[in-house]
């Protein structure tokens, strides 16, 4: 299905309106370009500490593990809504820089409703609902997740002045830390055998140093504060963002936990494993390259040659990654089930994975197209759009996950996924926007690179070396292509960044 954009809403009122000057534009961009290779660098060898991770536990835990950990996640996940109300996504749009009040006040009500939500947690935890589902491990994950609230509203407002001065190379960098610390301390306690409660600590280790290095980077004048004047206006900014944002939850968290209620947590612990192996690829290229450009998107609402420019330079470069990555995971699964003996148990999440992956390549279109529809001003559009995924999701995966089981859900996933082609259609209403001038080229080198590796599969699954010499050699024909077709594009969208 096509995956929920993590973005911001956009302010459009008409005092804030503003036309940037030449030389505005060329700072925007310089610091957008600059910010971009220096995030994206640090981020990649984030996703590569999380897929490491991700190697790791699957050899260590079983498929019900997952199942806990999906389960417990997709709860507070639902939570995550109601601890901000749209106020971080009001300060980051903002175009004239947000007063210490305005400040102060989204702390303030942000502060309340994260302990709100670890009262809540606390009654939930007391209920026994969770711990019949998960047991009493899965309760401690809640519980640190939840305690995790309070602590990530600290480093919130130090988070969103980083992002309006879009200095992501410095924003990144406690995501790094909390990153190792997180990983470290997972694979440590699942190396000592310590289970899936190995989560709990992690998660609370991970949100005590996350906050303390976000606000050795950028502190700020913290305190509590209240004024209505100042929370209506940024509420009003977010409205629409958080409509946007609770069909997202339905969508995915709502959903997903139905599906952790109602499937054996085995069955749901294949659908987890699948669906977070399959998302890698989009956040190292999609989530980090939005990240940069939607800020940078907004800024340009008002010159929409720029942006159309900017967006299919996003579209380019997002699918010269991605695509190939997704072609390597959706080939290699298999032979990796097969000569690595602790991967065995895996098998029977292949089909789900491949189809999740394939979904996600329909996505690394979709979220660039409704992130632009917000930069400029059209949330209205995405909001429609987010309704349509939304009521396909319950209606065909119902249907599916009858029919085919567990594998239904992914079924249901790829089916959906197509349905993101009307992102492109609602973009080009107000945008010139061309895609296929960016895609094709990389469309041909991924199917020569999925021939390559069907033709190897049966040479792969012998052994490991077997297999890493299949890897080289579909990276090789993805390569030989690109150079071969893609050579002269290439160099001018990269001499266009340097411009």
């Amino acid at each position: 299905m096509p995956i929920s954009p993590n973005i911001t809403s956009v302010d459009t009122t008409e005092d804030m309106e503003e036309i940037l000057s030449s030389e505005e534009v060329h700072s925007i961009k310089k610091r957008s370009v600059t910010g971009a290779i220096s995030y994206f660098m640090k981020t990649a060898l984030l996703q590569l500490f999380g897929l490491t991770t991700a190697f790791i536990l699957s050899a260590f835990f079983e498929p019900e593990n997952f199942g806990v950990y999906g389960y417990v996640t997709q709860i507070i996940g639902l939570l995550i809504f109601f601890s901000d109300v749209g106020l971080a996504a009001s300060l980051v749009q903002k175009k004239k820089e947000p007063s210490l009040t305005d400040y102060r006040t989204a702390f303030t009500v942000q502060q309340l409703l994260s302990w709100a939500i670890v009262i809540l947690v606390l009654i939930i935890s007391q209920t026994g609902i969770v711990q019949n589902k998960v047991g009493q491990d899965g309760v401690w994950i809640l519980l640190a997740l939840a305690i995790s609230f309070p602590l990530a509203s600290l480093k919130t407002i130090s988070s969103i002045k980083l992002e309006r001065e879009l200095k992501f190379s410095l924003l990144i960098v406690p995501q790094i830390v909390e990153q190792l610390i997180f990983d470290g301390i997972l694979i440590y306690l699942a190396w000592n055998g310590v289970g899936v409660v190995a989560y709990a600590w992690a998660v609370a280790v991970r949100s005590v140093i996350g906050t303390i290095v976000m606000w050795s980077i950028k502190p700020w004048k913290i305190g509590i504060k209240f004024s209505k004047k100042s929370l209506k206006n940024l509420l009003g900014f977010g409205v629409k963002f958080q409509v946007n944002d609770f069909l997202a939850r339905i969508k995915d968290q709502l959903y997903f936990l139905v599906l952790g209620q109602v499937l054996p947590l085995n069955q749901f612990g294949y659908i987890q494993w699948a669906k977070n192996w399959s998302m890698y690829p989009y956040n190292l290229t999609v989530q980090n390259v939005m990240a940069i450009t939607f800020p940078t998107f907004s800024r340009l609402q008002q010159h929409k040659k720029l942006l159309q420019k900017a967006l299919e330079k996003s579209i380019f470069f997002i699918s010269l990654l991605i695509f190939p990555i997704l072609g390597f995971m959706c080939l290699l699964i298999t032979p990796l089930t097969v000569v690595v003996e602790q991967y065995n148990k895996w098998q029977p999440a292949i089909l789900s994975f491949i189809l999740f992956a394939l979904s996600v390549g329909w996505a690394a279109i979709s979220t660039p197209m409704v992130n632009t529809l917000n930069a400029i001003g059209k949330i209205n559009k995405s909001l429609k759009l987010m309704v349509i995924w939304t009521s396909l999701t319950w209606i065909i995966t119902p249907i599916t996950l009858l029919v085919f089981g567990y594998d239904g859900v992914a079924i249901a996933a790829f089916i959906i996924s197509f349905t993101s082609a009307l992102s492109i259609i609602f973009v080009k209403r107000h945008l010139e926007v061309k895609v296929w001038p960016q895609v094709w080229r990389q469309l041909l080198g991924v199917t020569v690179m999925s021939i390559v590796g069907l033709l190897m599969m049966n040479f792969a699954s012998q052994s490991i070396s077997r297999m890493m010499f299949t890897a080289v050699a579909m990276g090789l024909s993805y390569l030989l292509i690109m150079i071969t077709i893609g050579h002269n594009k290439l160099l001018s969208e990269i001499n266009s960044l340097r411009n």
